[in-house]
């Protein structure tokens, strides 16, 4: 099984390009980097865990940035968001983004996507909470139109649409790996089979009876049940908790690195390191 890491990377964390290189020499698969611009501090909405948001979510770094420095001083370690909210984004300029950083890093990006938790960040962004899954379809929608091979046009439903276009770089395989995130349920599982190459599970709890569910879903949407990937996410390991994910069938598990200085995250890190052997 592939081991990845994802981390909260902030103005006070260890920055991006020591940790990807240590990550990358250690044998470590890839790095995820969640998305947050900002956490107004006037709080109705909990965090998913309970309480107010930790201090790291408002300081993150923009994922891609952070990952594309990642990408300039590594050579095979995979690069992901984990998760990028689409919703947040002109979809036009994403497309480029997502595409620029796939082509400059030679394929090595996931797009690992989400709908959200925090209200009020979505508000600022005129996302209306109970159309954001939604919106979320009908952007990657037409992202997928402008990394088309030939120019494709896209008319929306959310007040964004695209002429047919020149739109270069294109990401190196047609479109980078998508991987939905989220809680396991009927609406989340439709989404992954229609949109999606799998699903990121937070924590990876659940899944011996959540998975059946999802092959359900995505061979009815006639899905090809060899193609689906199931990725744990933000796991904090146990060599038991591994085997059973490697059981399941996951070919890669993302292991959570704190939000900490450089002689932390090392530390963590030559812990971890038994998984990767």
């Amino acid at each position: 099984m592939r081991i990845s890491t994802t981390i909260f990377l902030t103005d006070e964390t260890i920055p991006p390009v020591r940790l990807a290189r240590e990550l990358e020499a250690r044998g470590f698969a890839g790095l995820y980097l969640p998305e947050h611009t900002h956490i107004p501090v006037s709080r109705e909405t909990e965090h998913p865990a309970g309480g107010p948001a930790a201090r790291e979510y408002g300081r993150t770094l923009d994922p891609y940035v952070a990952l594309a420095q990642a990408a300039a001083v590594t050579e095979r370690l995979a690069l992901g968001t984990g998760i990028t909210l689409p919703a947040q984004h002109d979809p036009i300029a994403l497309a480029k983004q997502v595409a620029t950083l796939d082509h400059l890093s030679g394929g090595r990006l996931t797009l690992g996507v989400g709908y959200g938790w925090n209200r009020e960040e979505a508000a600022d962004h005129g996302v209306a909470w109970a159309t954001r899954r939604e919106l979320v379809r009908d952007r990657l929608a037409l992202m997928r139109a402008l990394w088309a091979p030939e120019p494709t046009a896209y008319t929306g439903g959310f007040g964004y649409s695209v002429r047919a276009s020149e739109a270069w770089p294109k990401p190196v395989g047609g479109a980078p790996r998508i991987l939905l995130g989220g809680a396991a349920g009927p609406k989340l599982f439709a989404a992954i089979a229609e949109q999606a190459d799998g699903w990121m599970p937070i924590g990876g709890r659940g899944l011996t009876d959540s998975l059946p569910v999802l092959r359900a879903a995505w061979e009815e949407a006639g899905r090809d049940p060899k193609e689906l990937q199931i990725v744990p996410y933000a796991v904090l390991p146990t060599p038991g908790k591994l085997a059973h994910y490697a059981e399941l069938g996951c070919r890669e598990t993302v292991l959570q690195l704190p939000p900490a200085g450089e002689a932390e995250v090392l530390r963590v890190l030559d812990a971890y390191a038994a998984y990767v052997a």
